[in-house]
């Protein structure tokens, strides 16, 4: 048993303050949907690693897959000495993308730099170099990434200048009344006053905004996007880093839309917690840059594909698509009933488990940042750990495995109750 305090002394004499760190101990072990820390003290992990661990806490599949792959070999950076798996993880993404076309999938470490190539892949495809994000977004820490991201604090302080050719779009929130309508005269309006349209490589947004709120592109806006960028020869890239395999009750979120994106990012979950991260999109796109122009030493990592092989395995073969939309529902009617108790709960949303609650203050006066954080400090200190999110730091998120066993997952809800409450 190691003394937390120690720990957290070293912490600040080894370690950058930089990296902010929500929790004051340790993890030592973890299994599915429970963690135990340096002291022996257990939690209910309702953060997943920020949505890494849709299949849990070392799931057994991922588990045995890593550890056959770990006897043959590490390493070999898939640019010098190819290896199957690479093809095989491609071609069952690929099958399973949405999109009545020919795809290919190119892998990489993060969600960032899936991100990154995204954009390299949109411009080599496109020969046009301007790209539209939208507020709130949430796109990485790289430099694109940050020039992406909606959302200035706390990820863009300090860092600027950003890359060129980048503008922002208002992202349609019913809640604080921005229509779909305003959404798309805003980057009607950045036609006509920033960028003309034969210049713009891509447009990229979030299905459900991970950073941002949780909240969902409607299916109309989807679509409008859709027509948008067809009109003006504009490529489509949907950032599922977050929302992605199964987490939304789809393999892919943008499934719940009756039009496709042309690239998809995916990361996060992909791999059940090894570092993988993908581009898939479509063929002649995703064939524009040069041989070299794509890659790096460790993309695709051969550990990390054989984790992922084994997670999408995992998710068909144990229904979490299903599980997923059971447990949200579940989530979400908790949530629902409570705001007779609990009137600052201003809103409960989100596709399958993909579940936030949003919270404004009492009066209805403005956005309850505070109430937010006393409910994860409660939640927290009885052994429940939850994640806040939004560009007003009042909404928790939901991400907790979709492997969870029901009566744990009952006792959670319990201790978000009581959290509530308090």
């Amino acid at each position: 048993m190691t003394d937390s305090k120690d720990l957290l002394e070293r912490k600040a004499q080894a370690t950058p303050r930089g990296v902010g760190v929500m929790c004051n101990f340790f993890a030592e072990r973890a299994k599915n949907a429970e963690l135990w820390d340096s002291e022996g003290r257990r939690y209910i992990d309702f953060a997943g690693g920020i949505g890494v661990l849709n299949t849990g806490h070392l799931h057994d599949k991922v588990q045995r897959a890593v550890a056959e792959q770990l006897n043959k070999f590490s390493h070999t950076c898939y640019q010098v000495v190819p290896y199957e798996s690479y093809i095989r993880v491609a071609e069952k993404i690929n099958t399973r993308a949405p999109g009545d076309f020919a795809k290919k999938t190119a892998f990489f470490t993060t969600g960032a730099e899936a991100v990154e190539n995204a954009i390299k892949i949109a411009r080599a495809a496109t020969g046009r170099s301007g790209v539209i994000a939208f507020g709130g977004g949430f796109h990485g820490r790289t430099m694109m990434g940050m020039a992406l991201t909606g959302k200035v604090a706390p990820y863009k302080i300090g860092f600027g200048p950003f890359p060129a050719e980048v503008f922002h779009a208002v992202f349609p929130n019913a809640l604080y009344g921005v229509s779909i309508e305003d959404s798309i005269a805003s980057i009607e309006k950045l036609f006509k006053c920033d960028i003309e349209p034969s210049r713009v490589a891509a447009i990229i947004y979030e299905p459900v905004q991970g950073e941002g709120g949780f909240y969902t592109a409607p299916a109309e806006w989807v679509a409008a996007i859709r027509k948008l960028c067809d009109a003006h020869g504009i490529l489509m890239i949907a950032d599922e880093v977050q929302a992605g395999f199964a987490r939304t009750g789809k393999f892919f979120a943008s499934e719940h839309y009756g039009v496709a994106p042309d690239l998809i990012t995916t990361a996060k979950s992909l791999a059940g917690g090894f570092p993988l991260s993908a581009v898939v999109g479509r063929a002649d796109v995703m064939d524009a840059p040069a041989p070299g122009g794509l890659g790096g030493t460790y993309a695709g990592s051969p550990l990390a594909l054989a984790a992922a092989d084994a997670v999408i395995d995992a998710i068909e073969e144990e229904k979490l698509l299903e599980r997923a939309e059971r447990l949200g529902a579940a989530l979400k009617e908790k949530l629902t009933a409570m705001k007779k108790v609990v009137p600052q709960i201003a809103d409960v949303r989100g596709p399958g488990a993909m579940v936030a609650v949003e919270f404004n203050k009492a009066d209805g006066s403005g956005p309850d940042a505070d109430f937010a954080k006393k409910v994860q400090a409660h939640a927290l200190a009885n052994g429940l750990i939850l994640l806040t999110c939004g560009v007003n730091y009042n909404v928790v998120r939901f991400l907790f495995p979709l492997t969870i066993e029901d009566e744990i997952f009952a006792e959670a809800l319990s201790k978000l109750e009581a959290a509530l409450l308090a």
